[in-house]
This record gives structure tokens, C-alpha cells and sequence, in this order.
């Protein structure tokens, strides 16, 4: 019997790849059961774990890294579609991986325990694939780490879109504004039409689904977000919401990178392409009309596409 997401509301212990069946149905693909696909843990220098979903049996050839306020399965769809080995990480602080007692959860921190755990976990990894915080990760990894980073795709993000001149506002945040909305919920259903409601591009039972991969149920019965990013941080502690130092990251760039817009996005301007491609001439850059920041989530058939076109370009 196929799993949905009422199903799983019972307990935290549900099984996360038993909703797959929907993803597949959603993308058109056949779905023959449930895929060689497990959760796995890698420990961490500093202390703690990063988690991660390993994708197939065969030596990972990608690696994707989601945004602030997601986790790993934000990936399933465009795993599925694109058939290859792969691994998708849970960042500090988000999902199955651990807490930061100082809470810094920027790119630089990020892509520190990038490079601790990518030499066992994909060495051989054909590109890393980074969406928002990920795809801001994912810039500080091609630049200092080219040999875990063979190839950059870099979704919905550049250094300048922290620049405080020119963020969002209200609606045109999106799904992001969740990240500085309430902390816990009386109810899963409150959770899920929260998040529906700022979803518009995608189907209600995918919002649905994320949601509950995304979510966690409290002692008392109540629901929370699985990521670490209310209240204040530590003193002292570097500014990780400014992503500007990272021009000087893409001006070390060498690897062959990707740079993926929302068509609908508010986040990635013109002039950040024009600035990008400047300091980094080799630069391509594609437009997914339909979709807003978490390309992945809205337009996850087309985000496939272009990876299969880049990545594997043969």
C-alpha cells in the first residue's frame, strides 16, 4: 500500500522514502518501488555529524546542497529524473545533521565541513550542486576546493543578493520568508498551509510532502521546523547573512560553473549576472521560466534538463 503524508504524522521514525511514489508521479516517470536509497551519517572534525541521503550503490557523481531553511530531499524529484548516483546533504544545522553551538551556519563554516567529509563521502564527484545557502557554499567550495568541486552549478544566488539596498520584502520572499516566521505550530496542518500559501508554483501535495520532511514533533505535541535558524545568535560571531566577501571567492573560481535563475525570482538581478560574468568570463547562466528561488521544487523536470546538459555533457 502506497504511503502518504497523513500516514507519517504519527511519528518522526516514518519512512522518508516512502513518498517517492509521488515525486516519480508528479515528473511522469514509472516508479517500479521504492529506489536504493538509505540515510547515512559522517562525523564531523569539530565534533557532531553531517547527515546526508546516499543515492544508488555506485560512487556518488553528484553532490547537491540545499537552501537556508530546507534539507536534503528537497532533491528527490530532480534525483529521480536524473537517474545517477548522488549524494544530497543535510547542511549544519538543518535537518538530521547537528547543531552549531555558535550557530554559524554561512558558507564559509558550511563549506569547511564540506571539505572534512566530501574525501570519503563523493571524492570523485562530478559537480556539486548548491541552491541558495548551498549554492552560496557551493561558490566558496569551487574556489578553494576545485578538486571536490569539479563543476559548479550555482542556483538562484549570488554574493550580492544579501546587499540590504535591495532584499525582498513580504510576498516577493516567498517560501524564505518561513525562515523568520513562527517557530512551532499547534498543528501539521497549520505547518502545510503556511507553507502552500507561499508556494504558488508548486503542487500542494509536493508543499505537502517537504513540508513533512522538513518538520519535527515536539515533546508536547506541537510542531517545529528541523533547522536552527530562530532567535539570536552568539555575540561576535561573523555576520552570516552577509554573502558579499564571496566576489572575491568567485574571482578564484577555475572550474567549469553554471549559474541557475528562477524566472520568476526577485533574488538574482541582471546586474549580478553582468558582475558575475566579469569576474568570472567563463560563466553560464540559464533562466527556468516558472520557477521562483527553489527552482528545484517548481521546476524540477527543466533544473534536471540543464544538469544532465551540463554535468554530462556527453
Amino acid at each position: 500500500m502506497a504511503t502518504d503524508v497523513e500516514s507519517t504524522l504519527g511519528a518522526d521514525d516514518y519512512d522518508e522514502f516512502g513518498l517517492l511514489h509521488e515525486n516519480a508521479e508528479e515528473l511522469g516517470l514509472p516508479f517500479a518501488g521504492r529506489p536504493d536509497a538509505s540515510r547515512r551519517f559522517a562525523d564531523l572534525p569539530e565534533g557532531g555529524r553531517l547527515s546526508y541521503l546516499r543515492w544508488g550503490s555506485a560512487e556518488p557523481e553528484v553532490v547537491f546542497l540545499h537552501g537556508g531553511g530546507q534539507n536534503a530531499h528537497t532533491w528527490d524529484s530532480v534525483v529521480l529524473g536524473l537517474g545517477r548516483p548522488a549524494v544530497a546533504i543535510d547542511l549544519p544545522g538543518h535537518g538530521h545533521s547537528s547543531w552549531r553551538d555558535d550557530r554559524d551556519y554561512g558558507p564559509w563554516r558550511n563549506a569547511d565541513a564540506l571539505a572534512a567529509v566530501l574525501p570519503t563521502v563523493a571524492p570523485r564527484a562530478a559537480a556539486i550542486v548548491g541552491m541558495s545557502l548551498g549554492g552560496a557554499t557551493t561558490i566558496r567550495l569551487a574556489a578553494t576546493r576545485p578538486d571536490l568541486c569539479r563543476r559548479a552549478v550555482i542556483i538562484d544566488v549570488t554574493p550580492q543578493v544579501t546587499d540590504p539596498a535591495r532584499m525582498p520584502q513580504g510576498a516577493d520572499r516567498g517560501a524564505v520568508a518561513l525562515i523568520s516566521g513562527p517557530p512551532t505550530f499547534d498543528t501539521f496542518e497549520q505547518m502545510a498551509a503556511s507553507t502552500v500559501a507561499l508556494s504558488p508554483n508548486r503542487p500542494a501535495a509536493a508543499v505537502r510532502r517537504g513540508v513533512r520532511h522538513n518538520a519535527r514533533r515536539l515533546p508536547d505535541g506541537r510542531w517545529s521546523w528541523r533547522y536552527d535558524l530562530f532567535g539570536p545568535r552568539p555575540e561576535g560571531n561573523r555576520d552570516i547573512a552577509d554573502l558579499l566577501p564571496l566576489w572575491n571567492d568567485v574571482d578564484a573560481i577555475t572550474v567549469p560553473t553554471l549559474l541557475v535563475r528562477g524566472g520568476s525570482s526577485v533574488f538574482v538581478h541582471d546586474s549580478d549576472v553582468t558582475e558575475f560574468r566579469r569576474r568570472l568570463p567563463s560563466l553560464r547562466d540559464a533562466t527556468v521560466p516558472g520557477a521562483g528561488h527553489s527552482v528545484q521544487s517548481d521546476q524540477p523536470a527543466e533544473l534536471t534538463r540543464l544538469l544532465r546538459a551540463f554535468v554530462f555533457p556527453d
